[in-house]
């Protein structure tokens, strides 16, 4: 290659990088064309703590397409926009991972949204477009959560809602100080806000603090925050004109308060020690503003208390300090309802500004040197964890193997390491041979292990034992030459239906959580569950929940059902008289 070659290579290859650093929506849309090559093929992922969770979305997915309509046909414990992103992700990438899926969808919102602002932002600095931009991608594409609930590495496949709140959050908040344009401001404030209602009821509680915070302050104008809020009410009746869901959800949210009535204190602080670090940080960084602000804010709450207009209100609410206690109240309010998310991370673009802002009043001063120290300290913490759980989680997967497996599809696409096979193995064994041990001790209200969901072990367990389930199912079928059109599990999550191109029966819970999330069963849950061609029971091991579902439904099915023994791991509950196959 001869020297003028090289210095045109280097020198196109220059241009494009200086292109690339100088838009950053050419970066949003070169990761999301990217995407689908890890949808394509099956990725194999390792797996993790509550697993299991992830597959709520191949029943929701499976229920969707026969026709269901969430919380107007079936009882779930969330929104139904998740699923159907999910749903709509899977028609179109039938081979992706069904986690990878259900992270990523979200984008299929956040990603349009994230455009806007930073078209608007863009104008103004391509430094905080790409500071806004980057820790999004990060946190959208990285489908790990903030906190640690195991210590072995692993994927997360739970708190995937919870996910999905947190970026919206930070989308929004993205939105709120940076977006000068009200039309951007009205599209980002109402699209966030339907999203944040349809993926989980307290995240709108927490987006609704941010605006509150940004309209009293002045930064969301009443314009904007009308327009928005037409939209979003015009919406809501919209969808409950057409089907009904928008009232049967808010029955759903009714169910759920009345069946987790715990008080709200608690969860408060075990929220705030969760996430100790980041509050603390935040406090601390809130103090140091209040201090440096005080005498702003003290002569313009006199002069509002003194002559009251509304043209005032900005100036008593429009301070760093109001800003990042609002934001850390959302957080705690949000994060008291959780188990697993990204906490916080939606603090960052104000974080940013504060800086900005700070550095621009102090330069570089010590007392910049403080609030940049507080503000990193609050940033952080949410960027290293998911990093080090990315990072430990695919690092550790060169030793794992993939699950060997004739009938889960895409869900048998984990990986785990020998070890865990084996002690699942052995587990089994147990199980079947002292299964009355493991009846009495989940009849005394305890399980195996404290940690039972998040052991490896039961959820490499759980995915063997399904996939013998079904090919037990298709041998009885053939056997006894019937077809079972409806399957239910009495267990926390059901993905058969979806396995067998079969259905599931309308009005039963998914995520049948029975402590948090499934409700007395009602008249019409009793005559579907009476209907079902098939109801699946897991009995390796008894555990507490299986137990209390099993309690639930047990006299819908006894009826007309005879209970079987379907594999050493599985009793089944088949239907009297079901028709012979054709």
């Amino acid at each position: 290659m001869d020297g003028s070659t090289e210095t045109g290579f280097s020198g196109r290859r220059s241009r494009v990088g200086i292109v690339l650093a100088r838009q950053p929506l050419i970066i949003l849309a070169l990761a999301l064309v990217c995407l689908p090559l890890a949808l394509f093929a099956t990725v194999t992922m390792p797996i993790g703590p509550m697993y299991w969770d992830h597959y709520i979305y191949l029943d929701a997915a499976n229920r969707i397409f026969d026709g269901q309509v969430p919380s107007v046909d079936f009882f779930a414990p969330v929104g139904g926009l998740g699923y159907y992103l999910f749903a709509g992700w899977l028609y179109l990438f039938p081979h992706g991972h069904a986690l990878l899926l259900s992270s990523w969808s979200l984008m299929t919102v956040t990603a349009p949204l994230m455009a806007l602002i930073i078209l608007d932002v863009q104008r103004r600095s391509t430094a905080v477009a790409f500071g806004l931009l980057l820790p999004y991608l990060f946190f959208s594409l990285l489908p790990f959560n903030t906190g640690d609930f195991y210590p072995y590495p692993g994927s997360d496949g739970f708190g995937i809602y919870n996910r999905q709140v947190c970026q919206l959050l930070y989308v929004l908040a993205a939105g709120l100080i940076f977006a000068r344009g009200w039309k951007t401001l009205a599209a980002v404030t109402a699209i966030s806000m339907l999203a944040l209602l349809f993926i989980k009821v307290t995240g709108v509680v927490a987006g609704l603090v941010l605006c509150l915070t940004a309209f009293l302050a002045g930064r969301l104008p009443f314009r904007a925050a009308l327009v928005g809020g037409c939209a979003f009410f015009a919406a809501i009746g919209l969808l409950e004109v057409t089907s009904g869901a928008v009232s049967a959800y808010i029955t759903d949210i009714l169910s759920l308060v009345a069946i987790n009535d715990t008080s709200l204190l608690p969860r408060l602080l075990q929220a705030a020690s969760i996430n100790f670090g980041v509050v603390l940080a935040s406090s601390l960084l809130a103090l140091v503003l209040l201090i440096s602000e005080f005498s702003a804010f003290s002569a313009a709450a006199h002069s509002f208390i003194a002559k009251p207009r509304f043209s005032a209100v900005g100036k008593v609410f429009d301070h760093s300090f109001i800003w990042v206690v609002s934001f850390v109240a959302a957080g705690l309010l949000f994060e008291s309802q959780n188990t697993g998310s990204q906490a916080f991370i939606f603090l960052w673009p104000l974080l940013l500004a504060i800086l900005i802002g700070t550095y621009r009043h102090w330069g570089p001063s010590a007392g910049f040197a403080a609030v940049a120290i507080l503000a990193f300290s609050a940033a952080i913490p949410p960027l290293a964890v998911v990093t080090q759980k990315a990072a430990r989680a695919w690092i550790g997967s060169v030793n794992n193997r993939p699950l060997v497996h004739a009938n889960l599809k895409t869900m048998g696409a984990t990986g785990i390491r020998d070890i865990i096979g084996r002690r699942a193995q052995r587990l089994q064994t147990n199980y079947v041979a002292y299964r009355p041990a493991y009846q009495a001790l989940a009849e005394s209200g305890e399980l195996p292990s404290f940690l039972l969901y998040s052991d490896f072990d039961f959820q490499s367990l759980w995915l063997q034992n399904a996939d013998d389930a079904v090919s037990a199912i298709l041998a009885f079928e053939a056997s006894n030459r019937v077809r079972f059109e409806t399957i239910m599990t009495i267990d926390f999550t059901n993905p058969f239906p979806w396995l067998m191109d079969r259905h599931a029966p309308k009005y039963i819970a998914i995520g049948a959580d029975p402590y948090r999330a499934v409700p007395l069963p009602g008249q019409r849950v009793k005559e579907a569950v009476a209907a079902v061609d098939l109801a699946l029971y897991p009995t390796c091991p008894p555990t507490t929940a299986r137990l209390k579902l099993l309690g639930l439904y047990q006299p819908a099915l006894a009826p007309g059902h005879h209970r079987i023994t379907l594999t050493p791991c599985y009793d089944a509950f088949v239907r009297n008289g079901i028709a012979t196959a054709p």
